[in-house]
């Protein structure tokens, strides 16, 4: 079921919506998603496929480290796991 961007729910937690995501960050939707280009360049996490939006706590960290706040690196997911490879 796919979650509408005006769901209250959809904004409250861990993955928001893009349109949240500026809005937590004083920005624009428009001005967002031409910035989020940009700094996923620079290490911005993406959006989670399966979470259908960026992890908040990992995009606060990207923001820390950027300006100089924080020395954590933020991974991405490196893809689905292969429990067969371990046969």
């Amino acid at each position: 079921m796919a979650r509408r961007p005006s769901d209250p729910m959809r904004n409250q937690g861990d993955f928001p919506c893009e349109a949240e995501i500026a809005r937590r960050l004083s920005q624009g939707p428009k001005e967002w998603a031409a910035a989020a280009i940009i700094l996923e360049r620079e290490g911005l996490p993406r959006v989670d496929a399966l979470m259908g939006g960026r992890y908040w706590p990992a995009v606060q960290e990207f923001f820390r480290r950027r300006y100089g706040l924080s020395n954590l690196q933020v991974s991405q997911p490196d893809g689905m796991e292969n429990l067969n490879a371990l046969r």
